[in-house]
């Protein structure tokens, strides 16, 4: 019967590779993740919480959903704050939904 099927035979051990290409690709991975992505995302929220901390009653702001208004009630230990939009309209917002501080007169000239 070994005529239609032919013997198999096992083939020589190939030299293993080393596990220091391995670790050093993994740590190059590493430092392309923490360079390109963590590190300025990590940025990005140091800089936006900054911002938050530092806004006061009266500034203008630009909040995320395009609302340009004036801050009339804020306070530090609660997470919501009142913008003034328009004369006698007022809607409360998260601190965290406010994309940048204007300079003072923004909204006279829009």
């Amino acid at each position: 019967m070994d005529f239609l099927i032919p013997t198999a035979y096992a083939q020589d051990a190939a030299p293993q590779g080393g596990g220091m290409e391995l670790i050093f690709m993994l740590v190059m991975f590493g430092l392309i993740f923490y360079f390109m992505i963590y590190r300025p995302q990590a940025k990005r929220v140091k800089a936006h919480k900054e911002l938050i901390s530092s806004i006061s009653k009266g500034d203008e702001v630009l909040m995320n959903g395009g609302f340009v208004g004036r801050i009339s009630k804020i306070a530090d230990d609660k997470d919501f704050m009142v913008i003034a939009l328009a004369e006698g309209i007022e809607i409360t917002v998260q601190k965290a939904a406010v994309t940048a501080v204007l300079p003072k007169g923004t909204m006279k000239s829009l």
